[in-house]
Parts: structure tokens; sequence; C-alpha cells
């Protein structure tokens, strides 16, 4: 049994104190410890303050303890230094935790690097063995499709080639994770010179924000027509998910125009690996018009990540792509 002294008394202790009354086997409260000298004597969830900050010298003389917890917020760190010292001189085991800052978004963790102790807060998902395992699922399937489509890539590039004049790929620097820069490859769907043109369009733009999006593009050929409701263009991008730039599943790569445009909070989608589909995607893709909806059901993604969240994202496009849902 591990006699322990608390610094501190706020809400944080007190769930503390929760948990150490769930597991009563490991752990004794010998009592609390206040900065305020006004509470000395009171009770906080049945155990009681014991003295002030100046007094935790003497409580540790006149009483067995074995660790002293500080759950204390971010104004007493100056206080609590020498305090900490003090039990590190006698040998007392000291366990901190300090309200350094109360993140909304981010999950917190903590390690060290090279015996440097690290406090780290991360708002995409960390843990290593599922995002390996999506990176394995990522390799085998677009190497795979890459082979096993290969004649299907035959077949739309003699048909790009023979009805329309310019490249056979469509090739646009796009931003990857954390703004990672990548060359994005899509059969061309446009006339050559589309991008040229795109200035006197954009007051044709449907979508509320700094992504561009037209029905009946001009610069849209007949073929590129059929190839974007098939999603037929999209088949290069397995190269760049072979490569490692994109996933199968993750927030849709955007152009760096785009992204000078963003506000602070739609770069969080830029925290994850972008991927060929997504909740966009299969949420009816060009029929949601709302650039904010777009920028929140990416980050309701990252948010709630698994890989079975991708399975069900694979599954729902093939449908989707099947019958050309809200493509453009």
């Amino acid at each position: 049994m591990t006699n322990t002294l608390i610094i501190g008394t706020g809400k944080r202790s007190q769930r503390f104190i929760d948990l150490v009354k769930s597991n009563a086997r490991e752990r004794k409260i010998i009592g609390l410890v206040d900065d305020d000298r006004s509470k000395i004597g009171e009770n906080v969830k049945g155990y009681k303050i014991l003295g002030g900050l100046n007094d935790v010298p003497d409580i540790l003389h006149k009483n067995v303890v074995d660790e002293v917890v500080f759950i204390v917020p971010r104004s007493w760190l100056g206080k609590v230094e020498g305090i900490i010292h003090s039990c590190e001189t006698e040998g007392l085991k000291v366990s901190i935790a300090v309200d350094v800052f109360s993140p909304r978004i981010s999950r917190l963790s903590q390690g060290d690097v090279g015996g440097f102790p690290m406090l780290t807060y991360e708002s995409a998902p960390s843990p290593k063995f599922p995002l390996h395992v999506k990176r394995l699922i990522d390799i085998v399937v677009s190497g795979t499709a890459l082979l096993c489509l290969l004649p299907v890539f035959a077949a739309v590039a003699v048909a790009v080639k023979a009805t329309s004049k310019g490249p056979l790929f469509f090739r646009q620097q796009r931003c990857g994770r954390n703004g990672r820069r990548f060359l994005l490859y899509k059969f061309r769907t446009m006339v050559h010179d589309a991008e040229s043109r795109l200035v006197e369009l954009k007051k044709h733009n449907e979508m509320k924000g700094p992504a561009f999006k037209m029905e009946n593009d001009p610069r849209v050929t007949p073929l590129g027509r059929f190839l974007r409701k098939s999603s037929l263009d999209e088949l290069p991008q397995l190269w760049n998910i072979l490569r490692g730039e994109m996933s199968l599943v993750g927030p849709r790569p955007p152009i760096p125009a785009e992204v000078n445009e963003y506000d602070s909070w739609h770069r969080r989608r830029l925290s994850m690996r972008p991927g060929l589909t997504c909740i966009w995607q299969v949420s009816g893709r060009n029929r949601i018009t709302d650039f904010d909806e777009w920028m929140r059901l990416d980050l309701q993604y990252i948010d709630r990540w698994s890989l079975w969240l991708d399975l069900k994202i694979i599954l729902k496009t093939i449908p989707v792509v099947l019958f050309g849902v809200g493509a453009k």
C-alpha cells in the first residue's frame, strides 16, 4: 500500500481521488495540501486538507508518506518547484499532473526523446500499428490494381489521345500530409489549355469557398465527362498511392492556391495523408456545395479514423462510383 499526499484540491485532484478510491488496494491518501491556508482543516472527498504549501516539509516528517502527487494549475508551477526538489532530496516518489494546456481537440501522450521528457498533443491519428496496416493495404491494393487494370489504362489512353489534343495525363501540384507537395496524376478530361481559362470561369463557381466546382464546365471534353462520371480519370492516382503520397482513403488533396485561402481550422485536414475517397465522396460529392461542410466531413473522418472506418468508406464508394452519384 502506497501512502500518498496530494498537493492541490481542485477538480482534477478530486477526479484523481475518485480513481484512487476505485482501486483502494494500491494507494492510501493521507491528506491534501492547498495554497489557501484558510482551507486548512476542510474535507475534500472525505480527506482532510492538512496544510498549506509551506507546511509540506512538516507534513512529510510527521506522517508516513511514500509518494507525493502534484495536481496543480499552471499558476502554481513557481510555488511548488522547491517542494518538488525537497521531495526528491528526501527520496520520495513524485508524480506531477500539471495543467499545462487544456486541448480542445488533441489527444495527450507522454514519452521521451533520448531521455528528454516530452508531453505530446496530437490531433491526427497516431497509433503506429493501425497506420502501418493502413499503409500496407495501400501498397497491396494499389500495386495489384495497377497490374490488373493495365488493359483499362491502355483503352482509356487510346481514347484520350484519339479524341482531343494534349497530353495523356493531367498533372497538377497538390498538397499532401502537413502541406508536402507532390504531383497528382489523372487522365486528362479537359482541353489542353484548361488551366489558363480558369480565371474567366471563376465567377461561375458553385462551391462556396476556395475550391472550384462548376457544372457543365466548358473545358471538359465529351470523353472527359464520361471519364469523370465513371471516375476512370482518377485511376492514375493509384500510382500516387503506391508512392506513399496518397492513401486509398483520406481527405482529397487540395491545390496550393486553395490552401492559401484556408481558414486556420481548415488546415487540420492536411494532418492526414490525402486519399482517393473519403466521407465527402460517399456523401454526395459535388452535391455538397458548402466548402465548410466539406471540411467538417474531412475533420470528422480524421477524428473518428480507424481501419474499420476506412473499410466502410471503401464499401460505400463502390456503388457511388458505379452509379456516378454526385459526379460532374
